[in-house]
């Protein structure tokens, strides 16, 4: 009998328990939607790419979400949501309805598909920027238990590149023409010149205005009738053609002619994929040459000391280094010999991370897995 009443009292005393426990639960959930407690705050943000594919890239999200109660709770009424922009372009978003948050900080990872068509109107609007792209982060948690109250995080970085700079020279190079019936150098050019179009850049491609000074050396006249680009990032062709020209260069005489080089907006897509398999490393390749008419002869002259060579480097997310992106491979298109090279990107803010691959998406080393399945959706 003592025994039977011994496990009454405790059976009572584990309700008791339970009871207490379920209070403790009820009040601190109810002091949230009060106001009595806190309501969880966006402590960090961080993105990278995690793969990459023919026509999508995957961006992998890291919100670290802090909960100022004294105890784990699921909150039914939570929903964080981000959005992550290149300059007015959407590259990922998406929401999270329902959180379980252990006490302290607990870590959400979350993962999004950006179809790659969405890369030719950044770029659009990076060059119309001046080169200059901001990448912003907002991440927003919002409470209905506690009146619809929200908490947002906004992070901010600059990216920018220069890949026409190192264009613009001084410096005198020969023009040969390598033929045997005429000896070298025929011409010389004396200043090269670009810049971007940009009042002419729309969706389906952006020009670039490039210009020749350019020395007749010889005792006869030549006539440079075309003048012909093919444009790479790094093994894609984003551009080609040839321009009329029509300059009669007189014997000792300076011209200044140009050709507008097209690159072709619709490419660049393809072209993002091999950046991103190159740890977001470009290879830019523009290939020059004249057609010329002098003493009764016509023929085409490869412009390789002009030839024009420059790397682009980004770093979106700002820790590339941390979550890298495939091998920094050369490209394999037309190998940078000659001419002129240069170019740079630099990066500043307090964004976050990348990463990538192509043909079969992969995930780099360090990268995190998604989370539960709810995922943010696709862009």
């Amino acid at each position: 009998m003592s025994k039977l009443v011994g496990a009454v009292r405790g059976l009572g005393r584990l309700q008791q328990v339970a009871i207490a426990v379920t209070v403790v639960v009820g009040v601190a959930v109810g002091a949230v939607g009060l106001g009595v407690v806190g309501t969880p705050s966006v402590e960090t943000v961080e993105n990278r790419f995690t793969g990459v594919s023919a026509n999508t890239t995957t961006v992998g999200t890291t919100i670290t979400v802090t909960n100022p109660n004294p105890i784990g709770v699921t909150l039914n009424g939570t929903t964080i949501d981000y959005t992550v922009s290149m300059n007015d372009v959407a590259v990922a978003s998406g929401e999270k309805r329902g959180l379980s948050l252990e006490r302290g900080n607990t870590t959400l990872q979350f993962s999004t598909e950006m179809r790659n068509a969405r890369i030719p109107p950044w770029w659009v609007s990076h060059i119309q920027n001046g080169e200059r792209t901001q990448v912003t982060i907002d991440a927003n948690i919002t409470d209905s238990l506690a009146g619809e109250r929200s908490v947002t995080v906004t992070q901010n970085r600059t990216v920018e590149t220069d890949i026409l700079g190192a264009f613009n020279s001084t410096e005198t190079r020969p023009v040969n023409a390598d033929k045997p019936f005429v000896s070298d150098p025929v011409l010389y050019i004396n200043e090269t010149r670009g810049s971007w179009d940009r009042a002419a850049t729309n969706r389906s491609e952006t020009p670039i205005e490039m210009t020749f000074d350019v020395y007749n050396p010889k005792s006869v006249p030549y006539t440079v009738t075309k003048i012909g680009y093919r444009t790479y990032m790094n093994d894609v062709r984003v551009g080609s053609g040839e321009t009329d020209s029509g300059a009669l260069i007189m014997p000792g005489e300076r011209k200044t002619i140009g050709v507008r080089n097209v690159i072709r907006n619709q490419r660049l897509d393809r072209w993002w994929v091999t950046h991103l398999q190159r740890n977001q490393n470009t290879t830019m390749y523009i290939d020059f040459y004249f057609i010329v008419e002098g003493g009764g002869e016509q023929f085409r002259v490869d412009l390789d000391a002009i030839d024009y060579g420059t790397a682009i480097e980004t770093d979106i997310f700002g820790n590339k280094a941390q979550y890298p992106t495939g091998g920094e491979t050369e490209s394999s298109g037309d190998p940078t010999t000659g001419g002129n090279a240069g170019g740079d990107a630099t990066g500043s803010g307090d964004g976050s991370t990348d990463g990538g691959s192509t043909g079969e998406t992969a995930t780099p080393s360090g990268a995190t897995p998604t989370d539960d399945g709810e995922l943010l959706g696709k862009l």
